[in-house]
């Protein structure tokens, strides 16, 4: 690499690091899925990435799950979801991962059963495994990474970037080199 390439490389690199910054962080608590004074947030969103508590099917600002079994307590789970993303200005359609945690591994047709009328292909990535307790005695806990797929302000656009270097190409260019 010629010593004018490695000076504008430097130079892109420290106007890039100019853009870095420390991570925004907020704690999302808005959506009334459960009680408060729990030790725990209902979603923190960190930049453009929501990350959900792990949810249950418990009935709207309380501690009491519905009654039914596994397919009422999977409808409610995933509606719970739903109105925490929804209190986040997210749909189902910005869910990117979700965990799922069965009671009964037994019972993994049945979640699927109601997951697949809520979530449409492409599906979101996906981990499912057995424990040994769930909380309040849950049968299933479903816990999902979502995605604000606009780009946030402090971030430089890849134009921005483009912009940036050519910038620089044009300042270091020797005469007459093209």
């Amino acid at each position: 690499m010629t010593p004018i390439r490695t000076t504008a490389l430097a130079l892109l690199l420290v106007t890039f690091s100019a853009h870095a910054r420390a991570a925004e962080v907020e704690h999302l608590d808005g959506a009334g899925v459960m009680p408060e004074g729990l030790p725990f947030s209902e979603a923190v969103r960190v930049d453009d990435t929501v990350y959900l508590s792990g949810q249950v099917g418990v009935k709207p600002g309380t501690l009491t799950l519905v009654d039914g079994g596994m397919a009422a307590e999977a409808r409610q789970t995933l509606s719970n979801v739903r109105a925490t993303l929804e209190a986040s200005g997210l749909t189902m359609a910005d869910v990117v991962k979700c965990t799922v945690m069965l009671a009964d591994m037994s019972e993994w047709g049945a979640f699927n059963e109601i997951y697949q009328t809520i979530f449409e292909a492409p599906y979101p990535a996906r981990s499912a495994f057995g424990a040994s307790g769930l909380a309040l005695g849950a049968r299933v806990e479903l816990e999902c990474i979502a995605v604000v797929r606009e780009p946030g302000p402090a971030q430089p656009m890849r134009e921005e970037l483009i912009d940036q270097e050519e910038r620089v190409e044009r300042v270091y260019r020797r005469p007459g080199a093209q």
